[in-house]
């Protein structure tokens, strides 16, 4: 993990290097989780923790979030009192090519099936 100048309100992230298969797979096993990165993916920027209309409480919700940046599938920094996250879709990409873009598209489409069994 980066420690070169942490402040205290630095976040802990692995470094690109650091991020394993089996990690990023267990964060997208949760669905809040992988609604989380739907949000971020289709945003394409940084959005703040409040952004998410999440339906558990907030340690539930910072236990997701955590869970997502230690994972090495967000970035989470502050921006003033606000928790900014962004998908670190680059290296993502980089180490596992194709991998988000198809977890994606196969949530859309679990989402578009389970919308049409309703």
């Amino acid at each position: 993990m980066t420690t070169a100048s942490v402040t205290s309100r630095d976040l802990p992230h692995p470094e690109r290097g650091e991020i394993r298969l089996a990690g990023v797979l267990h964060a997208f096993s949760d669905p809040l989780r992988l609604q989380i990165v739907q949000e971020l993916a289709a945003d394409g920027g940084e959005l703040p923790c409040s952004h998410f209309d999440v339906p558990v409480t907030k340690s539930t919700s910072t236990h997701h979030f955590r869970v997502l940046r230690e994972t090495g599938v967000i970035r989470q920094v502050y921006r003033g009192t606000a928790k900014m996250n962004g998908l670190r879709r680059d290296d993502l990409d980089d180490l596992f090519p194709g991998l988000l873009d198809c977890l994606l598209v196969a949530a859309a489409q679990q989402t578009a099936r389970l919308a049409d069994d309703s």
